[in-house]
């Protein structure tokens, strides 16, 4: 299987599943090497491909087909992350990214895909158990998230909650 052809399966194989494929399942079933995936991952994005890189593997990022996302601009304690992303999970948002703005390096982004409680916990955890800080801290806690949702309806009970909460600046 040439190089096009691998790329076009892996979309496929991406496309027809809702759980994250690891770089070691994708590369046992296109018969290639980890690296071969990886390499592959990278001209796929660079194509325009919206795929995911999770600790759990690869996804694409879900089709919104109303289209209704909103970049929220919040700052809070590091105390609050778990409030700040049940408030939108629990209304109906789903956490794409979290957006930090530095002074050198520019726009920095960090690929969350949060829809639910359980992932808000799951991600909560891993911050606690590790040695890494949460991108927040590199924005002084001042950083956006994107956010997708059914409708603009959803978005703007999200943004009403949020501000409620003191966290929209």
């Amino acid at each position: 299987m040439d190089g096009v052809a691998r790329r076009e399966k892996l979309i496929q194989l991406l496309k027809n599943t809702e759980r994250p494929l690891s770089g070691e399942q994708l590369s046992e079933t296109l018969s290639v090497s980890r690296q071969i995936i990886v390499q592959d991952i990278a001209l796929l994005r660079a194509a325009g491909c919206r795929i995911i890189s999770t600790n759990r593997g690869y996804l694409l990022y879900p089709p919104n087909p109303q289209g209704a996302s909103r970049i929220f601009t919040v700052s809070h304690s590091t105390a609050d992350i778990r409030n700040e992303l049940y408030t939108i999970v629990d209304l109906g948002g789903s956490i794409r990214n979290v957006i930090v703005e530095h002074e050198i390096y520019g726009s920095i982004t960090g690929n969350l895909n949060i829809s639910s409680r359980r992932e808000a916990d799951d991600f909560v955890e891993r911050v606690q158990a590790s040695q890494a800080v949460p991108l927040k801290i590199l924005g002084g806690d001042i950083h956006s998230h994107t956010v997708d949702a059914a409708s603009e309806k959803i978005l703007d009970e999200i943004e009403k909650a949020l501000s409620k909460k003191h966290f929209i600046l």
